[in-house]
């Protein structure tokens, strides 16, 4: 490995990160870096499509069920740590790689980026805190989207902080500053960029059977679980997809059906939002999963060659 880099492999939701990652780590003696907003939380496995405890023994895993669910964790709690796991590696001599589709988590790691707090106006901010317990981050990430899709684009749904910023800014200033534009790349060390895509119609079908075997497997009494636990609709960890459309099911509101459409047509437009992120990336390496017969061979022939 040369010194101070990193891999990172990063792809849509159900594209197959999780498979090839290992293979890609066992090939190079790398470890794995989660990169996914859901992952890191304990007790959240079966809807975040956690790797399983047999493939972490095959690779050491970071970021990974660590994190108890009730507690807010920001991304910059993500950075701090996220960074201490690559320095961790790098002195074990081992390639970091970095693996999920969060992409403001992917940002914190390949840009130099502040997540120091501003003042402004607190009427307006409480406001939409409260539109977004109403009505979800989803509705909240809409209002940007609507004012300026470039700026919404660069912030997740799930950053509610960061949204309602750039909406404060809107109203105050009547324009959004592109978020990407002032961020600079890390210096920290050098980053690969390896993408992860495929036919619309292979991600959608992937992404069915996906659901269909959360709920196989028991989505409903995790999230039984986790609401015995003490958490709730208003924890942010409980309104990632897969989670917060249980809840209406286990109200009585919906039926096991309804949640589970209301899942796959959420993953799906999640996917869609994602590869808007990730397009946007410059210097990426990418791999069209639908049309490679042995992804890890030729990903980590190219790593080599490169």
């Amino acid at each position: 490995m040369k010194s101070k880099e990193i891999m990172v492999l990063f792809g849509p939701t159900a594209v197959g990160k999780t498979e090839i990652s290992l293979g890609v780590a066992k090939s190079l003696g790398g470890e794995i870096l989660s990169a996914d907003s859901m992952q890191i939380y304990q007790w959240m496995d079966i809807g975040s499509a956690k790797p399983t405890p047999e493939e972490q023994l095959v690779v050491p895993h970071h970021l990974v069920d660590e994190i108890d669910p009730r507690y807010p964790f920001s991304v910059a709690d993500y950075q701090k740590k996220a960074k201490e796991a690559i320095e961790n590696m790098f002195s074990r001599g081992k390639l970091p790689i970095v693996s999920g589709g969060t992409g403001l988590y992917i940002n914190s790691l390949i840009y130099d980026m502040d997540f120091g707090k501003n003042q402004g106006d607190s009427d307006f901010r409480k406001k939409m805190e409260k539109f977004a317990l109403e009505k979800g981050n989803e509705e909240l990430h809409g209002l940007l989207m609507a004012k300026d899709p470039k700026a919404g684009r660069q912030i997740h749904p799930n950053n509610v902080k960061k949204v309602i910023r750039a909406l404060e800014r809107w109203k105050t200033e009547g324009e959004i500053k592109p978020f990407r534009d002032n961020l600079r790349p890390t210096k920290d060390y050098k980053v690969l960029m390896i993408g992860l895509k495929r036919n619309r119609d292979q991600l959608y079908h992937r992404i069915e059977k996906r659901v269909d075997g959360f709920i196989q497997a028991g989505l409903v009494e995790e999230v039984e679980k986790l609401l015995g636990r003490g958490l709730s609709p208003k924890d942010i960890s409980m309104k990632g997809i897969g989670y917060k459309e249980i809840i209406p099911f286990l109200e009585g509101k919906v039926s096991l059906e309804e949640a589970r459409e209301e899942i796959k047509k959420n993953t799906r437009n999640l996917a869609k939002r994602q590869m808007t992120w990730f397009r946007s990336y410059s210097d990426v390496k990418w791999f069209d999963l639908s049309e490679i017969d042995h992804p890890v061979e030729e990903m980590v022939q190219w790593w080599k060659n490169r």
